[in-house]
């Protein structure tokens, strides 16, 4: 049986838009996983070390042989990763699930990266640790799993709308934060993550540096209470 995971998305803008927002270092700084002092040395080792680029069909193959794969899509862009089967880097296979997790998580933060666009420099809050149990992160946090967004979110009141929804990921587009994006991860043991996972990611635009000590602080305190450190 072929069990080698399949991620695609469908982005409101045209292939060229997109492939740009793939090939940009600065550009990709801006929707690629969250601010860490070696996020600059991630974003050249996934995207352009021992990659093989074929510009004109809008393909990528990186690292493992992970491909990823543009194609327009009515008036926009469906991109397609295609993760290299089990065994094809046997340094990587103990990590499979997590990086598939996290593929999920970066073409999400692609899409909304071209959607939406915010004008200012994200800063991020990225919290993370064990959850052995497999437990929702949402139910915890009393999100909806569908509809609009309107509800009380660790002391803020907070609107907005799905973004999407995976087996074990949930992205919330958030009106506020300077019109950021939320996304949590729960789940159980996967490989490369016996304890299980649980993370969240809050993207923030053109936050003033007293409101976004405050919103990470008030997430941190609420992490440090509920979230077990895995360590």
């Amino acid at each position: 049986m072929n069990d080698t995971p399949r991620i695609e998305v469908t982005v409101a803008a045209p292939v060229d838009t997109v492939w740009r927002a793939l090939r940009d270092k600065d550009t990709i700084r801006h929707w690629h996983g969250w601010d860490y002092d070696g996020l600059d040395d991630e974003i050249d080792l996934i995207y352009f070390t021992e990659v093989d680029e074929d510009p004109a069909a809008r393909t990528l193959s990186v690292q493992a042989g992970d491909v990823i794969r543009l194609e327009p899509d009515g008036d926009g862009t469906r991109v397609t990763l295609t993760r290299a089967p089990r065994g094809v880097n046997p340094d990587w296979d103990a990590y499979y699930g997590e990086i598939t997790e996290g593929w999920i998580t970066f073409l999400h933060q692609l899409r909304f990266a071209v959607e939406r666009g915010p004008g200012a420099a994200r800063r991020t809050v990225f919290l993370t640790g064990a959850n052995p149990s497999g437990r929702s992160l949402a139910q915890d946090l009393g999100l909806p799993l569908s509809g609009p967004v309107a509800t009380d979110l660790l002391g803020e009141h907070v609107t907005g709308e799905h973004w999407y929804r995976s087996a074990n990921q949930l992205g919330i587009a958030v009106d506020a934060w300077g019109g950021g994006l939320l996304v949590l991860s729960s789940h159980g043991p996967v490989d490369g993550k016996p304890n299980g996972v649980a993370m969240a990611l809050l993207s923030t635009y053109g936050l003033d540096d007293a409101r976004f000590a405050e919103l990470r602080d008030r997430w941190t305190a609420w992490w440090d209470e509920h979230v077990d450190s895995g360590e």
